[in-house]
């Protein structure tokens, strides 16, 4: 991975939690939060 499409993946995360937050006061964060915990949690019990 390049630098320059690191920076534009990384500017693309960060517009989108701003934008969620703006709009839905920052449910769906919440919600892949919670869904990303769960699934590492899922992946440290079959390790």
């Amino acid at each position: 991975m390049t630098n320059q499409l690191a920076i534009a993946l990384g500017a693309v995360i960060v517009l989108l939690c701003g934008l969620d937050i703006f709009l839905w006061d920052g449910t769906y964060l919440v919600f892949l939060t919670q869904k990303f915990l769960e699934l590492t949690e899922w992946i440290a019990f079959w390790r």
